[in-house]
Parts: C-alpha cells; structure tokens; sequence
C-alpha cells in the first residue's frame, strides 16, 4: 500500500491502537482480565462479536500452551490472527483473463460510482480497453455522473434515458464491448437499498443477462461499501452476496475517519477477500488491499 495509507493509518486506528497500549501497560502478564478488555476493545472498534470471539479463543488458547507469556506477545499474537483471517490468497488479486466484466454493486452513497472511474483509470494504465456501462438506471443522475467520468477518462459510456430496464442497458453495453474488441467492461447497478426484493430479482436478471451473452468473459463482482457504515456493512454484505455471488470487497472512505474493523469481520464472516481501499477522492486514490499490511496498521501503529 502507498505511502498515503500509511500516513493516514493513524487517524483510522489511533484510539484503538491506543487503548490496547493502555490494556497492556496496565497487565503486563496475560491473564483473563486482559482477554475481557481486549474483547471490548475489538467489539467496539467495528470488529464483530463473533469474530472477536474467535481472535479471543485463540489468543488464549495461545496463553494456555505458555507461547504467548508477556504484552507485547500478546499483541503480535493478535496481529498474526487478523493477518490470517484477512488473506484469502491470490483471491485479493482481479483476474488478468481477458475480456472480462466487471459487475460493481453498492447502495447510493457509498462511494460507488467515484470506484467505478478509479478501477476505470487503473486498467487503462495498464493498457486495457475500458467500456463504461450505466445500468444503475434509477439513481437520478446516475448515468449522467459515470458518462463526466467517462469523458474525463476518454472512455466510452453506455446509458439509456432514467429508469430504463438495466438489463437492456447491459445487454447493449455488452455488445457494443463484443462489436469494439473491448477489454474490460464496467457495469454500475443497484444503487438502491439491498434490502428490496425488486432489487434483487433485477439484480438476478442482469447476470442471466451476462451468462448468455457474455459468458467467455472471466467475470469480477465487486461490492463497494463505505467504511464509515460499521455493522450495517456487514447487512449490506450479506444481502448482496447471496443474490449476486461476490467475489471481492472495495471499501471506501476510508481518508480519516473509519474504524476499519469492520473489515476484518467481513473478510471473516464471509470468506471474502477486499481488493482495494478507496483513500480519497481522486482517481489515483484506490489502493490494493495487502493483508499483512493492514493489520500492521491496525496492531502495530
């Protein structure tokens, strides 16, 4: 990750990072006391009770054998916990199979159509040709925000008028990527609430839609989240991955404010692997995700 995150880490994970200094300061020696404050710790930092629990039994299962037998084990031994849990493997990294199509999902407001241009601009800096295509046809000025950026990256937009049938929008999207030997393929849909069952069967359509028409091309399904969410991210996840089969996470927002532990609870939760961290707001701003690194970030300070 670039320098950027590691400049910005601190104001992410600060207070987390500084209660647990506080915890083993204070207990010097691991014992059940120190499990129960650190469990607190890692619940209240967006990390989730279920994973925390985890984290926490094999911390002490870590004690219990004598490995782990002052503070400053301890918080290795947390770090090397997260790491794991983090790292589903070559899985963190996009598919190099051409032509490929990417699907990008996510409720209005997080950040979503700004990851489109980004991950837009990354494969056109590798070389790659890129086709927009705007099919999340209920957000008011949806299109009209990816065609500035389309213009902005020199790369074409397909759109149809507000309201449109997204599938019809994708099925001419497709085409026209066939029809121009486009390399990559960037579809925008569901901006709605992932709660609605109209949503999900519109979802569901769109990838028949991709498997009959575009079915030799390797296929990324990308959930954008705003890491400013906490556990409402973890609803938002799991709504989204049981209709539309997720392969990897970008989070977003992540300039200064967000706890972060949510991510540990997702990749955990679900077996997911987040790709890249959207850092600010501009088109460079989008970093791959590493696992060790971020729980560096997070227990190393």
């Amino acid at each position: 990750m670039s320098a950027l995150f590691n400049q910005q880490k601190k104001s992410f994970f600060g207070r987390m990072q500084e209660r647990i200094e506080e915890v083993l300061l204070q207990r010097p020696r691991p014992d059940e006391d120190m499990l129960e404050e650190l469990e607190e710790i890692l619940v209240t930092s967006d990390i989730g009770l279920e994973t925390t629990m985890a984290v926490i039994s094999e911390l002490r299962s870590a004690i219990r054998s004598d490995r782990i037998t002052d503070a400053d084990q301890v918080k290795e031994e947390i770090r090397k916990i997260t790491a794991t849990m983090l790292d589903k493997g070559s899985r963190h990294f996009m598919t190099d199979r051409y032509p490929l199509i990417v699907m990008v999902i996510g409720v209005n407001g997080s950040g979503k159509t700004t990851s489109i241009a980004k991950l837009a601009r990354r494969y056109l800096d590798q070389g790659k040709t890129v086709l927009l295509v705007a099919a999340d046809t209920f957000r008011a000025a949806a299109a009209q925000q990816l065609c500035v950026w389309g213009e902005r990256l020199s790369v074409p937009v397909i759109r149809h008028k507000e309201g449109a049938d997204p599938s019809a929008v994708l099925y001419d999207g497709i085409a026209a990527a066939k029809a121009r030997g486009i390399d990559v393929v960037i579809c925008d849909t569901a901006g709605r609430l992932q709660t609605k069952k109209n949503l999900m069967a519109e979802l569901s359509k769109m990838y028949r839609v991709v498997d009959r028409e575009f079915s030799e091309a390797a296929r990324e399904t990308l959930l954008v989240l705003d890491a400013n969410t906490g556990k409402n991210a973890i609803s938002q996840t799991r709504e989204f991955h049981d209709i539309a089969g997720l392969t990897g996470i970008i989070l977003t927002k992540m300039d200064g404010t967000a706890k972060g532990g949510i991510v540990v609870t997702i990749a955990d939760a679900f077996d997911l692997p987040v790709k890249f961290i959207g850092t600010g707001e501009h088109l460079e701003d989008l970093e791959p995700f590493d696992p060790e690194t971020f729980a560096n970030s997070i227990f190393k300070g």
